[in-house]
């Protein structure tokens, strides 16, 4: 693997210009002047970021957006090390679509954020463990809260179950008492915690859409959380139930076969997520909603694999990873 990558002391990433492909990541290793803090603005020491799939697309050039050089990362854990006195010493957690996206982001040792950006993170969770929440979780709870939110007697299937957004949106449709199925794209088992038994299936060698109408008695899924996109587009569209709603968070190819007849005539909803238009304090307020059942242990963090924490020397081995569909939550420490 040819890493073009400085080795030296650094105190933060840093990415001037598209990599070519996973092989030649261009992630600098620099040693900034630390952030001062504008007004309404706190500086957090980072203690822990997660790498999201999102990080190594847009080091790739897939975020058309994204700003150029800039820090990447978009979530954090970390301590308030400069802001005003009654948040000093904060050990805090969040995330947010605009940090290493369009400005300087959370895989640096110090970052500056909004105020209202940053919130204490559960005591019983390790700085790994709180850096590893953000995208994923935000993304699940946003999906299903414009999904109106899952109900008791709701049937949810979630396509892409084991990735980690799948996880999350697993242990958010558990958690309110639904009926929760899975899908994979092969023979496999159910990953990470539920709340409630899960079936999985396998969309490669099963008809997962007849599957779910004969649990469910010919009426489908409620709710559909497809995300990974076009492998499941028909599948799932064949699976949604009278005014079922499936939500979109990502996809392979843009442009798919859709049967508008039976879009209509079942009253469907599609429901597209894109989490970089939620910034860091619209991730707080998700949060604010998180922490509780994180603390009441309802809701669990990602098991953290040590062999998958890593420090800013290895960052473009820890980036390329993610892509390389690593079953672990990969964490990043300054």
């Amino acid at each position: 693997m040819n890493i073009q990558q400085k080795t030296v002391t650094g105190k933060a990433l840093w990415v001037t210009e598209k990599s070519a492909d996973l092989d030649n990541l261009k992630i600098d290793l620099i040693e900034p002047t630390r952030p001062q803090p504008g007004p309404g603005q706190v500086i957090v020491e980072i203690k822990a970021a997660g790498v999201n799939p999102s990080d190594v697309k847009a080091s790739l050039g897939h975020m058309p957006h994204a700003v150029w050089p800039r820090v990447p990362g978009r979530d954090f854990a970390g301590v308030v090390v400069e802001g005003p006195a009654h948040l000093l010493g904060k050990e805090v957690w969040g995330g947010g679509g605009e940090l290493g996206i369009t400005q300087n982001g959370s895989h640096a040792k110090y970052m500056a954020l909004p105020q209202a950006a940053v919130r204490e993170k559960p005591a019983t969770m390790s700085f790994e463990e709180a850096g590893s929440i953000g995208v994923p979780f935000i993304t699940a709870f946003e999906g299903l809260r414009e999904a109106g939110g899952v109900q008791p007697w709701d049937t949810v299937l979630v396509c892409g179950a084991n990735g980690k957004v799948g996880q999350a949106a697993i242990q958010l449709a558990t958690l309110t008492g639904a009926t929760v199925y899975a899908a994979e794209y092969k023979p496999t088992t159910i990953q990470g915690h539920t709340n409630a038994p899960v079936e999985l299936f396998d969309n490669s060698s099963e008809d997962v859409a007849a599957i779910v109408r004969e649990k469910t008695g010919g009426r489908g899924a409620d709710i559909i959380f497809n995300t990974v996109g076009s492998p499941y587009f028909e599948m799932a569209n064949k699976a949604l139930a009278k005014e079922g709603r499936q939500i979109f968070i990502s996809t392979f190819d843009r442009a798919v076969d859709f049967d508008i007849f039976t879009f209509f005539r079942g009253r469907h909803k599609f429901i597209g997520i894109d989490t970089l238009a939620l910034d860091s304090v619209y991730g707080a307020k998700i949060f604010d909603k998180l922490k509780p059942q994180f603390e009441a242990g309802k809701l669990k963090p990602f098991p953290i694999n040590p062999k998958s924490v890593y420090g800013f020397e290895d960052a473009a081995k820890a980036y390329a990873s993610v892509l390389r569909s690593t079953p672990d939550r990969v964490i990043l420490k300054p």
